[in-house]
């Protein structure tokens, strides 16, 4: 029994019921995905801190006094003329002025206080929670390894820009790329724990169970693939070969010019020709296997909770691939390379929300005790 009635017929909940631990957690589901919408944001800005060369204007890393701009006509100054230092100045921007210096530090100085926001947004709440006795012991392990990916994705974007103030005019591709993807494993997992505490499941979850693998594989590849959007973006190779369905003039490329490069494994990471075809290839995978996942779905679990949710994760797949090819052929404006980057995690998000539902409860679910 879950509910009882009061003299006056009105349901009331039983302690310790699946409703009333649900209730309980309600608001660390919807502090959850308030996390998630925030990295979402912080993934928006910082591709538009890189789209438009702003993210090396800032060149020192002040993790408290940095939260406040430059206030003075000499602290602006000061903050131009340690740009004025390195190569991307002197190499990309010989002219600028400082109208021009403040316009690009804004930009870098927006990202890297959202960033603080959402790490105030994370603990604060989380230290409430947990004076609460809101969490269940199960659940206060894995809300510190978010707490600990946040912190760690601070330090890994110092360390990105570091690698674009001394020999370089730009950010290693490599660190870019492991600064999207561990903005994305976090992303992934708030909305996963976020979705553990829901208080109900699919039905017919028995049936479904076998679309997991499929569902498992999709999420893997988008992973696979906003790794290669980050080698794409870091090598500018979205501003070169800019038709489609071909390629440098071929459907696939030559193998002596996908290999020219050696080492030959270099050419997966550093080769634009070869980076820009292992991204459109990844597309094509994640569409098929998607597609085919939403087909399977509706005939082992027709009208099912899983099917439509398959469904939706198709469509949004296919939505993005024809926003990346528009972003293509129009040679990668702001506006329809934001859009891109921002349908990326939403791709991400849907795929995890459809992936943890298809799963059993975690014990730091309500309906642990019930499954």
């Amino acid at each position: 029994m879950v509910s009882h009635h009061d003299s006056l017929g009105m349901a009331r909940l039983v302690p310790g019921s699946v409703e009333a631990k649900a209730r309980s957690l309600a608001p660390v589901r919807a502090w959850l995905w308030s996390i998630a919408g925030l990295i979402l944001t912080m993934v928006v800005v910082g591709g538009a801190t890189r789209l438009t060369q702003s993210g090396l204007s800032i060149t020192e890393w002040k993790p408290v006094i940095g939260i406040i701009p430059p206030l003075t006509a000499e602290a602006w100054q000061s903050a131009f003329d340690k740009y004025k230092a390195i190569p991307q100045y002197a190499q990309l921007f010989p002219d600028m002025d400082l109208a021009g210096f403040k316009a690009i530090f804004y930009w870098e100085w927006a990202h890297r206080l959202l960033g603080r926001i959402i790490g105030f947004a994370f603990a604060a709440p989380l230290l409430v929670f947990w004076l609460q006795a809101r969490l269940t012991p199960a659940l206060k392990p894995r809300l510190l390894v978010l707490l600990a990916l946040g912190g760690l994705q601070g330090l890994i974007g110092w360390w990105m820009v570091k690698s674009g103030l001394s020999e370089r005019v730009s950010v290693s591709q490599y660190r870019l790329a492991v600064h999207l993807v561990t903005a994305s494993v976090a992303f992934s997992y708030a909305i996963w724990l976020a979705e553990g505490l829901r208080a109900t499941r699919d039905r017919r979850i028995a049936e479904a169970q076998k679309l997991r693998a499929t569902s498992t594989l999709i999420v893997a590849c988008i992973f696979g693939q906003l790794g290669l959007g980050a080698l794409v973006a870091g090598l500018h190779a979205g501003l070169i070969y800019n038709t489609w369905p071909l390629i440098d003039g071929h459907l696939v490329p030559p193998l002596a010019d996908l290999l020219s490069q050696h080492p030959a494994w270099t050419n997966l990471f550093e080769n634009v020709l070869t980076v820009q075809f292992d991204h459109r290839m990844m597309a094509y995978a994640i569409l098929i296997v998607a597609l085919l996942h939403a087909v399977d779905a509706r005939r082992s679990a027709p009208r099912s909770p899983a099917a439509r949710r398959a469904s939706l994760l198709a469509g949004v797949v296919v939505a993005q691939a024809a926003l990346g090819i528009t972003t293509l052929l129009l040679v990668v404006p702001l506006w329809a390379a934001l859009l891109h980057q921002a349908m990326a995690i939403i791709v991400l998000g849907t795929a995890m929300v459809h992936r943890r539902r298809l799963s059993p409860p975690e014990r730091y679910s309500p309906l642990a005790a019930s499954a």
